[in-house]
């Protein structure tokens, strides 16, 4: 669950975004952020001193300036990263950045679809199903695959609140409601 926080500077961001001549793309954005997200994670030093109170935020920013400047990243993404380091929410960037993905997504017409299935998916599946959440959503799904041996067999989608089970786990739960009840 996204936090109000992530979700108010995500929304922020797209509006920034996709205003009109904003001069980036949403896709390059998100690499971007992605990108700079990969960076603080690497390391704990940086981690820990973008999230110490007792860093000036203008050396925190001076630092982002250098670390980022060989990624490449536009005006919009350099600035949005000093206005979450200014106003400390450095810890909620990666649940920023998923809100964002979120909010592009909705904006472009798409649909977020998470899949898990007790083996890995073969290329062909992964059309079908993709076909067919796209079917069922009435919008193009994006869909992020994980494995669940517990499964297993079969797959479950999640799309929006809406869940899709059709693993033989789930079937044996229902049967047991049935029989129980």
């Amino acid at each position: 669950m996204l936090s109000v926080v992530a979700t108010r500077y995500a929304k922020a961001l797209a509006d920034v975004v996709t205003a009109p001549g904003s001069g980036v793309e949403a896709a390059q954005v998100l690499a971007q952020l992605q990108r700079i997200q990969a960076l603080i994670e690497s390391s704990a030093d940086l981690r820990n001193a973008l999230a110490s109170p007792a860093v000036a935020p203008s050396r925190k920013r001076a630092v982002m300036e250098k670390l980022v400047g060989p990624l490449e990243v536009s005006r919009q993404v350099r600035n949005f990263i000093f206005v979450v380091i200014d106003h400390r929410r450095i810890q909620e960037f990666a649940s920023i950045i998923d809100a964002f993905e979120r909010f592009i997504d909705d904006r472009l017409g798409f649909v977020r679809a998470d899949v898990t299935s007790a083996h890995e998916l073969t290329n062909v599946q992964r059309e079908l199903l993709q076909a067919q959440l796209t079917r069922l959503a009435g919008r193009e799904a994006k869909l992020r695959y994980a494995t669940d041996p517990a499964l297993v067999a079969g797959v479950v989608a999640r799309v929006g609140s809406t869940v899709y089970d059709g693993s033989v786990r789930g079937q044996l739960d229902r049967l047991r409601s049935k029989l129980e009840g």
